[in-house]
């Protein structure tokens, strides 16, 4: 049994927390903290066993540290903004205690997001013994990992992967984000990018369109997008020719969003009114709904996974991997909706098994360097079953 301190108490926040909960034979003892431990007490509330909130600020390093040695975790799981990557990872290197997150660093004051910051940490975690996962969430994460277990188990080579992400949810509101308004609108807005033959190749953002029918869903238009998981994945699958990435948006979100863009409201780039200057971004995000409201009312079903293609046995394979989640469902069992569950569930199973020695080592770590196996056996049971097609490999099912 094993202590674990959890920070962020959004959405994802209340999904870990609440399958941290589901098991007390793994997690004895939990500790949730927030900048707001307002929220922490809100989601200790929901749960059947007493747990631990704090106040923290996770953008001081001294005030993390302060808080690790008080609890003394076995593992922290990290599910606050991508902008506290670095300053979490620097308390837990300080302190000796085991990393997970979902998505990699951002730079708060500009669209990019990168691993290079969080790599840099490999030399001084690998010298302190140290493990840090990154990426455990769904995508990045489980999606990083259906390729690992592609390529350890279906194929002999992996030439191209398609990451397909749909939600066919509906919250009944004009516009609103899954997730952190901020985060999901700078991702989306930022420029498309996708890998080929050893470069990156650069799109102007929800320039290219395609259709795609999804199991559970239907037929749902994707645009090209980058997205984090292809930095580690190209490097990581090896004889890889191409790595995309795929997101479904209605065009009621698309008009909104070129609207939205079109006044100004996507800039991260401060402006004056009334002699205070704010970011338009971060106005939006304030008079949005908050994303773990959208829960009770958000119906419908998600489908992510991949598509991978390429040589089995000498003879060319095509199948797609993926997982069906339901909105309701997932409301029902820990009060949250689908997007935050497929992303708070994988960041639990990975913390299980490096509490328990299956994943570990010294240093860092993208979720596709670990064994896939344990990971896939388990996360069925754990809320995420997936399956696996054959596809027709002469098929094309982005044309």
């Amino acid at each position: 049994m094993s202590k674990v301190l959890i920070i962020g108490a959004g959405g994802v926040g209340g999904v870990v927390t609440h399958k941290c909960a589901q098991h007390p034979e793994v997690f004895s003892e939990i500790c949730l903290a927030s900048r707001n431990e307002d929220k922490c007490r809100a989601i200790a509330a929901q749960l059947d066993r007493r747990i631990q909130t704090a106040q923290v600020d996770a953008d001081n390093v001294e005030a993390l540290v302060a808080l690790i040695e008080s609890f003394k975790p076995d593992l922290l799981i990290h599910v606050a903004l991508p902008y506290q990557d670095l300053t979490i990872m620097e308390a837990c290197l300080r302190t000796g205690v085991p990393y997970l997150d979902t998505a990699n660093y951002e730079h708060p004051d500009e669209a990019k997001f990168e691993y290079k910051e969080q790599w840099a940490f490999q030399e001084r975690y690998a010298k302190a013994g140290v493990m840090a996962t990154l990426g455990c969430g769904f995508d990045p994460g489980m999606t990083n990992i259906y390729c690992a277990y592609a390529q350890k188990n279906l194929f002999d080579e992996i030439h191209q992967i398609d990451i397909l992400d749909a939600n066919g949810g509906d919250h009944g509101y004009p516009f609103a984000t899954n997730f952190n308004p901020e985060i999901n609108i700078r991702e989306i807005t930022a420029n498309g990018r996708y890998w080929e033959k050893g470069e990156w190749v650069e799109t102007p953002p929800l320039a290219e369109k395609r259709k795609f029918d999804f199991d559970g869903i239907g037929e749902k238009d994707i645009y090209l997008l980058y997205h984090e998981e292809l930095e580690s994945l190209s490097q990581n699958i090896k004889g890889l020719k191409r790595i995309r990435f795929w997101m479904t948006f209605s065009e009621k979100y698309i008009t909104h969003l070129k609207v939205l863009e079109n006044v100004g409201m996507t800039s991260i780039e401060p402006i004056e009114v009334n002699g205070c200057e704010i970011s338009p971004l971060q106005f939006l995000k304030a008079v949005l709904p908050d994303p773990a409201s959208l829960g009770p009312r958000t119906k419908g079903k998600t489908n992510i996974g991949i598509i991978a293609d390429g040589i089995k046995d000498g003879k060319r394979r095509k199948v797609h991997i993926y997982n069906i989640c339901d909105h309701e469902a997932c409301y029902r069992e820990v009060q949250s909706q689908a997007i935050s569950y497929t992303t708070g569930v994988p960041a639990v199973t990975g913390a299980m098994l490096m509490l328990d020695g299956t994943w570990k080592g010294s240093g860092v770590f993208n979720v596709e360097q670990l064994d896939p196996d344990p990971f896939m056996e388990r996360i069925g049971e754990m809320g995420l079953p997936w399956q696996v097609v054959e596809l027709d490999p002469e098929d094309d099912p982005l044309a």
